[in-house]
């Protein structure tokens, strides 16, 4: 099966002016084609450390990480952003969507940022927008939409590149359980469809949708249970 996630020996370092924070110790993992992977924790464990270096945010301090076979030690910045807008969706909790773009241009930015000509722009938005059931939405702004439409479009905007690596960001976090259950429901089927996904949660409950649950403690992985089978 294809590796999508390798990483070895990731540490994670901060200095400060009086003491150094060791966000993440020895992290090894990896994540295949298909899977569906949910990283749980209590606050400061370092989840969201390990989500930012997986997608290109930040850099380990030590360590190997690679992504869809590419080595990423010693990348450039502008390297980095390259790797991260062909490789990888990120959806954020707070959704990240641009207020003054409407629906259809928010989703559509990744493919600009690629060059990519305008027929395929609109096929590709209207075909993940018809996925999110949000297509009715595409003229409206962000503020015209609820919390869970705008997650929506937040994993629109994260699906329409074709990435070979989706991560999420406490998808649920800034939802009702109403909404919440609905944005699962849609990762959970994504998946299905074949998408690869890695979601930060606090949420027991949600984190039993994905395959395999990774628990993190003071930076370090300290228990990993496989849920079930990749679909």
């Amino acid at each position: 099966m294809k590796k999508v996630v390798e990483m070895n020996n990731v540490h994670k370092r901060y200095d400060g002016q009086q003491i150094e924070t060791h966000a993440l110790q020895g992290i090894s993992l990896e994540i295949n084609q298909g899977e569906f992977v949910a990283i749980t924790g209590p606050s400061g464990c370092g989840k969201s450390t390990l989500l930012s270096i997986m997608g290109l945010m930040d850099s380990a301090s030590e360590g190997d990480y690679h992504i869809a076979n590419i080595n990423t030690a010693g990348l450039k910045v502008d390297q980095r952003t390259q790797i991260r807008n062909q490789h990888i969706g990120y959806v954020f909790q707070s959704f990240n969507l641009i207020d003054n773009l409407t629906v259809f241009e928010n989703v559509a930015l990744p493919l600009e940022h690629r060059n990519v000509n305008k027929a395929e722009i609109k096929q590709r938005v209207e075909q993940v927008l018809t996925q999110v059931d949000m297509w009715h939405r595409q003229n409206y702004r962000p503020n015209q939409l609820s919390g869970g439409q705008q997650q929506r479009i937040a994993i629109a905007r994260a699906l329409v590149g074709k990435p070979d690596l989706i991560l999420v960001d406490e998808p649920t976090g800034n939802l009702d359980s109403k909404n919440g259950d609905q944005v699962m429901a849609l990762l959970e089927q994504l998946n299905k469809d074949g998408s690869t996904i890695v979601m930060v949660t606090h949420d027991t409950r949600y984190s039993r949708c994905a395959n395999r649950q990774i628990q993190l403690l003071d930076g370090q992985i300290v228990t990993e249970q496989k849920l079930r089978g990749v679909a």
